[in-house]
């Protein structure tokens, strides 16, 4: 049995404390980047990558290269469909 005032315990209801909206906005800033299909101006398609808030940050030829890109930057890519 987990005793009462471990933070494990369910009977205590927990404290959840609403993020703002530049905090929620910036989740993940840190750690992951977008990756999903595009379409240039030039009307050829490529793969962008886009920083957690959305900001366009590159594009590359495919998908590989595109997480190959974000992980030289520490990130971690998240494919979006």
């Amino acid at each position: 049995m987990i005793p009462q005032n471990h933070p494990l315990d369910s009977r205590k209801s927990p404290n959840f404390v609403r993020l703002g909206d530049e905090a929620f906005l910036s989740l993940g800033a840190q750690q992951v980047a977008y990756v999903k299909a595009v379409n240039l101006p030039d009307g050829a398609h490529a793969i962008g990558i886009f920083s957690a808030d959305g900001k366009p940050m590159a594009t590359a030829p495919s998908v590989e290269i595109a997480q190959a890109l974000i992980r030289q930057h520490d990130l971690e890519p998240a494919l979006v469909h």
